[in-house]
């Protein structure tokens, strides 16, 4: 199945609230977006930008292949990041679009690439990955998203709390049996261009208020979400300074 069309946007603001300075803490001794962009461009995609609101950013990319698009500091988003980035960018509204967030360096190159064709294939103007939850401490940490699919692919609900629940098995202290039952959301998306533009101009919906998971907006507006299992894990991304310390250590495990 052909993705020669589709293209991965990077949001990368500076001050993540909490790891401030966040795209440009080095990871073996590099920038964590330098890492995350180059698992982008070894999933061949068409075009890579990184959408920055610090010039440190784009200094810090020098030389490595991608493009960047200076976008405002006051987006409250990635998504509204990667709107304007759509814009600067020029992209028509049939042109898929890869959100891969920044803090993921170690992105599997063929999840990016699955997230992309699964739009090649279906109506749906937004798609994203899940994998199999394997540990019940996963299934009922609420840092964890969960997500439920119907038969036709398409996401049902997503939640922080452990869906669907399962009234006898939760009833009964220590009986937990999760392999194969539940899914873990993976914060990788896809998009149409023109959905893109279009989802950033919708207004927060209550399911979103509640759960703070912005993709609910999207299905609250009765809106098609595609999903599918990656075809490899995502490692844990990095969000604190403990992530970044455990992604020091894989990184150093890897290269022996």
């Amino acid at each position: 199945m052909s993705t020669a069309g589709f293209v991965v946007a990077i949001p990368a603001r500076h001050d993540a609230t909490r790891l401030p300075g966040k795209p440009l803490r080095l990871l073996g001794g590099e920038p964590l977006v330098l890492h995350v962009a180059r698992r982008a461009l070894a999933a061949g995609a068409r075009e890579v930008w990184v959408a920055a609101d610090d010039e440190r950013i784009a200094r810090a990319l020098e030389g490595s292949g991608v493009q960047v698009a200076m976008t405002a500091s006051s987006h409250q988003s990635g998504t509204d990041r990667l709107a304007e980035c759509a814009d600067i960018a020029g992209w028509g509204d049939d042109t898929i679009v890869v959100n891969l967030q920044g803090d993921e360096p170690f992105a599997p190159a063929a999840g990016i690439r699955r997230v992309a064709q699964l739009l090649e294939t279906d109506a749906a103007g937004m798609a994203t990955l899940a994998e199999h939850i394997r540990e019940p401490q996963v299934l009922f940490d609420p840092n964890t998203v969960k997500v439920v699919v119907a038969d036709n692919g398409h996401a049902l609900y997503f939640s922080r709390a452990p869906i669907p629940w399962h009234r006898d098995a939760f009833s009964r202290e220590g009986d937990v049996k999760v392999a194969g039952e539940w899914l873990r959301h993976i914060g990788i998306y896809a998009y149409r261009a023109g959905f893109l533009r279009r989802f950033s101009k919708m207004p927060p919906g209550r399911l979103e208020r509640i759960e703070s998971l912005e993709q609910l907006r999207v299905l609250e507006a009765g809106l098609p979400i595609a999903v599918a299992l990656s075809p490899e894990p995502f490692p844990q991304g990095v969000d604190t300074p403990e992530d970044l310390a455990r992604a020091e250590a894989l990184l150093a495990a890897a290269r022996g």
